[in-house]
């Protein structure tokens, strides 16, 4: 079945559902309806919500399932819920410090450049 269309075709507005219609006896209702906040997921939102459903919501699950970073499952995850309509809960104190340790020796190893690391350490200090 195909997703419910968001905006309209010719001028890019909100649509509304105004008609349902049962397939099995034809009955039809009619109304106005908004669109659930999952229906308006991006395909990439809803596979994520999908794989935080299939690990129960363990995010280094999520991250061996999807074959991506804890931390970039964390920071789509916080795009996630703000896709939502929500405010992602800031990061506690011992992942920050956590998240930075893991940087350094990213940046330690070679993993990233010195300027990648600023970036990243930098994003960390504005959360």
């Amino acid at each position: 079945m195909r997703k419910i269309l968001e905006k309209c075709p010719s001028c890019g507005g909100d649509l509304a559902v105004t008609r349902m219609a049962c397939p099995s006896c034809g009955t039809v209702v009619k109304g106005a309806w908004a669109p659930c906040h999952f229906c308006q997921l991006s395909p990439e939102h809803t596979r994520l919500l999908e794989s935080f459903v299939r690990s129960r919501g363990n995010v280094k699950e999520m991250a061996r399932e999807l074959d991506i970073s804890y931390w970039t499952v964390r920071k789509q995850v916080d795009e996630l819920i703000e896709a939502l309509g929500y405010e992602p809960a800031p990061p506690a104190p011992e992942d920050t410090a956590q998240r930075q340790m893991e940087i350094l020796e990213q940046l330690s190893s070679g993993e990233i450049s010195a300027d990648e690391a600023t970036a990243l350490l930098g994003e960390l200090k504005m959360a």
